[in-house]
């Protein structure tokens, strides 16, 4: 009987015929409920396909929104980077600047301060110069307060004539 063990579709016509009415009852009713049961078993998987695609698609929708989110830091990121490099050129213009600025001025304080060594220079000089020539007129004075109180005469005037000199100095000065 191995007409038994296939199915319908694999039997001859004569095989059929020779079959008795109930045994092919049995038979298609066997396959029906094996084909039934292929779509159900069909029907689960489908099922389940559909379910895995829909947490796929929601994955994919949280995977876009994501995205977007990850894009928009992205922008703000670069947005950001630009502004600090623009901010990190006008500090390093601003530090050439105040480089420059101090070399002109240490420059400028220098030439300065040259100036005023000089003229420090020249007024030490000048009151040296001055100093001797005080110097001198004080033992002037002192020579002339000397002539005139060591003889006793005077060659000038009576005090407070015309001809009398004042004293210009003192030898106390």
């Amino acid at each position: 009987m191995e007409a038994e063990a296939g199915g319908l579709e694999e039997l001859t016509d004569e095989e059929m015929a020779a079959l008795g009415k109930e045994e092919l009852v049995r038979r298609l009713r066997r396959e029906e409920a094996a084909r039934l049961a292929a779509l159900v078993q069909r029907g689960r998987l489908m099922q389940e396909v559909n379910r895995q695609l829909q947490g796929h698609l929601g994955e994919i929708r949280e995977l876009k929104q994501l995205n977007r989110r990850l894009q928009a830091e992205n922008r703000e990121l670069r947005d950001l980077c630009c502004f600090l490099d623009s901010e990190r050129q006008r500090g390093r213009r601003a530090a050439r600047q105040w480089q420059l600025f101090g070399t002109q001025a240490s420059r400028a304080v220098r030439e300065d301060l040259g100036g005023c060594w000089q003229k420090l220079a020249e007024l030490e000089g000048r009151q040296e110069e001055l100093l001797r020539e005080n110097l001198a007129l004080k033992e002037l004075c002192l020579a002339l307060g000397e002539e005139d109180l060591g003889d006793g005469s005077s060659s000038t005037g009576s005090v407070g004539s015309p001809d009398q000199l004042p004293l210009a100095c003192s030898p106390d000065d």
